[in-house]
């Protein structure tokens, strides 16, 4: 199967998607081709799946392989897919690349590991996976150092981008990170560096600003697509006023699904109510909702539909 690679080019909405887990916490392969389809219908520029939100540290590897076989194989080209491979340990990260790239992904993600706690640490690091996948590979450096602990200066990008062709997209998670994202759009502009893709995460919670900073789109998973897409799209047509009404009226729900550790619990039982998902299951150690936090859910949609309805 072939596709089309990863590039610097790329832009719009790159979501990340959840993986759907029966009651039983068995992978649920019929909800999985579901949510491909629905990602499809909402006209998403490409899918991100194995990312944190898709628990992909709590799969198997033959777990991770099968699930990366029917997400492509679902897909069938019709738009780029990104495999999260972060490992900590090199040759499983070089394996299931060479496995997604076989299969048809387009490029795969890579956060850096713990403990890289100085910059030639982190250098020597992609280093060394740059060297394990080649050059055939593109790649997304992850920044989300609330997570993995790293972080990581312009300058020390700067240098990557600069040795490491195969490195064409930044995943921007760094918070507060506006000022970062300017510097790095900057510098791509003077010509100072070469220009890599910037698709941001963080939930969305921040997209208007970093759009605005120059961000390419956004690669998150918020359960209502739709809003993602639109506000792009208005962004880059010049709309800026009805790109920003659009997220206000989603961004309750937007919070609510950001807070750490529970977040996901909520972006699954949104999908399982819009009947895209069977179960809202995640895998243990995971979040689930009480009852009180399944009537607040209800509320907070309530009121965001009236606010979309507003609007249009």
């Amino acid at each position: 199967m072939t596709s089309v690679r990863l590039s610097e080019d790329a832009k719009g909405v790159y979501i990340i998607a959840a993986t759907p887990f029966g009651e039983d916490g068995s992978l649920d392969l019929e909800s999985t081709d579901k949510l491909v389809d629905f990602y499809l219908e909402s006209g998403v520029s490409g899918m991100t799946i194995l990312g944190m939100m898709g628990e992909a540290p709590k799969l198997a590897p033959e777990e991770s392989e099968q699930f990366v076989s029917q997400v492509l194989g679902r897909v069938s080209g019709r738009i780029p897919v990104i495999v999260g491979v972060s490992s900590p340990g090199t040759d499983n990260l070089r394996r299931l690349s060479e496995f997604s790239m076989g299969v048809g992904a387009a490029g795969v993600m890579i956060a850096p590991i713990a403990g890289l706690n100085t910059e030639e640490k982190i250098y020597r690091y992609y280093e060394q996976v740059f060297a394990a996948l080649g050059n055939d590979v593109p790649v997304c450096y992850q920044d989300y150092p609330q997570t993995t602990g790293v972080h990581i200066s312009v300058d020390c990008l700067h240098r990557m981008i600069s040795d490491f062709p195969q490195l064409v997209m930044l995943k921007h998670e760094d918070c507060p990170g506006l000022g970062k994202l300017s510097r790095i759009v900057a510098a791509a502009r003077a010509g100072e560096t070469r220009r890599v893709s910037i698709l941001v995460g963080n939930g969305g919670i921040y997209l208007p600003q970093e759009l605005a900073r120059g961000a390419d789109g956004a690669m998150t998973g918020f359960a209502y697509p739709e809003m993602l897409i639109g506000v792009v799209q208005k962004f880059t047509s010049g709309d800026i006023e009805a790109a920003e009404d659009l997220f206000d009226a989603y961004l309750p729900l937007v919070r609510h699904e950001q807070q750490p550790g529970y977040g996901l619990a909520v972006r699954k039982e949104v999908l399982r109510r819009r009947g895209i998902i069977a179960s809202a299951k995640t895998r243990a150690p995971g979040p689930s909702l009480s009852a009180e936090d399944q009537e607040e859910l209800t509320r907070l949609i309530a009121r965001q539909e009236r606010r979309v309805e507003a609007l249009s």
